[in-house]
């Protein structure tokens, strides 16, 4: 899952600019009553709201270009606004649906807001964990200093779960986490040694070979669940018009098979250039084969993995009311198990 994307940096500054434009912008509209959104005909034009310029969207992407929304009698409008944004729309009532992070759901959660997760793109991290040359093992990380991005982010979260797999604890064992920003900020820290460790992405796995740093944990290796991006909704609308909620989640679920079907790559690429405005074939690689080690054929949610960032959330203090969230609370498993039972995602992947 592409998390950051180095070639686009005046797209998603652009994007970033513009995001109080377009959530402004949503504002200003007439928006449809609640009743409308949520009522007992099913609304073929629900708002879906989603926060990130990567391959993490890619089910939408390809819902949208390839007709999978109309073939289940949906025609959504796909809005970028920054997640942190989108989510408070979604709470507000002004879009039905978001791609957001589970870290976003279970924040909602926690203030008293009515949002669950129904589908997952993202079941695990590929991130890898780095260190200086002189450091072998993560136990030697005691006293030293790590670099994380932002707590919240999953550069962040990639490196809690590194710490707790491994038994440390920042304040007992004396770490410091930096909160330094972006990739090439993270690995020019790395290559200044300000900082002994960081996490990374895939993509980098030559260059940091070739520097010599060490690979001390690789989440794709390990394949510990760990619950990221995915499709969210209000359960009230759920109850209130499951049609429009399963509508989309069979769109969805079908675009997720769409994408793993190894005959339709060529197209899934052209989609991923066009919408991550990529045009490098080296890049659009990249992006396609990191989708498909982390999309899940069976798009459900993981519950073990939604309590491990739910752990680390109320551990390291990205929230601390986390601590008092069950899964259930932020995850719904209904319409997609719902969908597996009856034998309709089976059947997406026959006859290959």
């Amino acid at each position: 899952m592409k998390k950051d994307n180095m070639s686009i940096p005046r797209f998603r500054l652009l994007l970033k600019l513009s995001a109080s434009l377009v959530f402004s912008f949503c504002l200003w509209l007439p928006v449809r009553p609640l009743a409308s959104v949520w009522g007992a005909q099913p609304s073929p034009k629900p708002s879906v709201a989603y926060g990130v310029i990567s391959n993490a969207a890619a089910p939408l992407w390809v819902a949208q270009d390839q007709d999978l929304f109309r073939k289940y009698g949906l025609e959504p409008d796909l809005i970028f606004i920054i997640a942190g944004t989108a989510t408070q729309a979604m709470i507000a009532g002004q879009v039905p649906f978001g791609l957001l992070a589970i870290t976003h759901v279970a924040n909602a959660v926690a203030a008293g807001g009515d949002l669950t997760m129904v589908l997952s793109f993202f079941n695990s991290l590929d991130y890898l964990f780095v260190s200086q040359p002189s450091i072998k093992r993560v136990e030697e990380l005691k006293g030293k200093t790590v670099a994380i991005g932002t707590p919240s982010g999953l550069p962040g979260l990639m490196t809690f779960m590194v710490l707790d797999h491994f038994g440390l604890n920042p304040k007992r064992d004396n770490i410091v986490l930096s909160q330094i920003g972006s990739v090439p900020a993270r690995m020019a820290a790395l290559r200044a040694g300000s900082v002994e460790a960081t996490s990374l992405p895939p993509e980098l796995s030559q260059e940091i070979a070739r520097e010599r740093f060490n690979v001390l944990f690789d989440a794709a290796k390990e394949n510990i669940p760990f619950q990221g991006t995915g499709l969210v909704m209000p359960r009230k609308l759920m109850k209130a018009n499951p049609q429009l909620a399963e509508n989309m989640v069979r769109a969805l679920t079908e675009a997720v098979a769409f994408i793993h079907k190894p005959s339709n790559r060529k197209t899934v690429e052209g989609i991923l250039a066009k919408y991550m405005k990529l045009n490098r074939p080296e890049l659009i690689h990249e992006a396609y084969e990191s989708m498909l080690k982390a999309l899940p054929r069976k798009p459900c949610p993981t519950l073990k993995g939604t309590a491990l960032v739910l752990k680390l959330m109320a551990q390291y203090g990205i929230n601390p009311k986390a601590a008092q969230l069950q899964t259930d609370d932020v995850v719904d498993m209904s319409l997609c198990t719902r969908l597996d039972e009856s034998g309709f995602i089976d059947r997406l992947y026959q006859g290959w």
